[in-house]
């Protein structure tokens, strides 16, 4: 089958000819959201879009920040406030995966009582519903989680005397990690209004910080000698003032298809990103970046999931699944990515 467009999909919408299967699509969408090692959609939002390639908004800060309230004269009125407002565009692509079930081998397990999945359909579906989530990932670190994206870029050095656009690494016992983000987050609040809600940290990054003796000491007095105090994602959260601190845990097999299998984390585990992201995503609602996701039939189900059966002859059945997204880096400034911290 060939791979579906958003234009075809919108065809077949139109014409009442795309039905995905109700249960599945559910069952997808369930597993999807819950995935705890799922980073794209932890750091920035999905935002559910009804057009499947549109406008979004964008709102000088200059003008949002400047104090546009005036004394009412007496018998007149104030001037109009000036805000400008400029548009981009967001393009949803529809990515695709199809799982096969081959009928006849099926039955053969079910009469042998033989190693089986009580219903392949829905095996398949999550199998599809996983594998989205390391799609995704795969995308936000090419996106959001590299060097050469963000314009506010800082690389670690060793050296306790960093240069414009370097800090410490948090590797060296003489660094302190708090202090160092509370100013970063302190900058960006001054410069945009907006202090930074997400915290999206690499593996090594989150192993150096888990046993600085800066924090460490920080956290000491709160156990005692049968519980020692650790730190965990909440104590990062109460020393770092940050809403939402997620780890990168994605694994991915980076070989090619028939090569011995390499695994590898999938976004970068010596980096960090600091930014600011909305809690109530829309098209008109500033954040460093978003997920944007067609809402294909307008039913609030993002991965819609169908089911068919194979050709003639084959005894086969298929399931797809279908989700058409664009993540677009929305406002540059409500971001910072810091490269080998560790």
């Amino acid at each position: 089958m060939a791979k579906r467009t958003a234009a075809g999909i919108q065809a077949d919408i139109a014409k009442g000819a795309f039905r995905p299967h109700t249960a599945l699509s559910n069952v997808a969408l369930a597993y999807y959201q819950s995935d705890a090692n799922s980073f794209a959609k932890t750091v920035f939002p999905i935002c559910p879009v009804t057009l499947s390639s549109d406008n979004y908004y964008i709102f000088d800060k200059e003008d949002l920040l400047r104090d546009n309230w005036h004394r009412k004269p007496a018998y007149g009125k104030v001037d109009p406030a000036v805000l400008s407002e400029h548009t981009d565009t967001y393009a949803c692509v529809v990515d695709q995966m199809i799982m096969g079930i081959d009928q006849i081998r099926q039955t053969d397990l079910n009469r042998r009582m033989g190693p089986r999945t009580a219903d392949p359909k829905q095996q398949r579906t999550k199998t599809m519903a996983g594998q989205l989530n390391i799609h995704q990932d795969s995308m936000f670190a090419r996106k959001f989680f590299r060097k050469g994206v963000w314009t506010q870029e800082y690389t670690g050095i060793d050296s306790t005397t960093p240069a414009s656009g370097q800090f410490i690494k948090f590797s060296n016992g003489n660094s302190d990690p708090v202090s160092f983000v509370d100013d970063k987050s302190t900058e960006m609040e001054e410069k945009t209004g907006r202090k930074p809600n997400r915290l999206a940290l690499g593996v090594h990054v989150f192993n150096a910080l888990k046993k600085h003796p800066a924090i460490l000491e920080r956290v000491k007095y709160g156990g005692s000698t049968a519980n020692p105090a650790s730190v965990t994602l909440n104590v990062l959260q109460q020393l770092f003032g940050i809403d939402r601190i997620t780890v990168q845990r994605s694994i991915m097999n980076k070989a090619e298809l028939g090569q011995e299998a390499k695994m590898e984390y999938i976004g970068d585990p010596n980096a960090f990103l600091l930014a600011y992201a909305t809690d109530a995503p829309a098209i008109d609602e500033p954040s460093a970046g978003y997920i944007f996701t067609w809402d294909m039939l307008g039913n609030g189900n993002i991965l819609p999931v169908l089911s068919y059966p194979g050709e003639n002859g084959t005894h086969s059945e298929f399931i797809e699944g279908l989700m058409a997204a664009d993540m677009k880096k929305t406002a540059d400034d409500l971001a910072m990515f810091f490269a080998e911290a560790v």
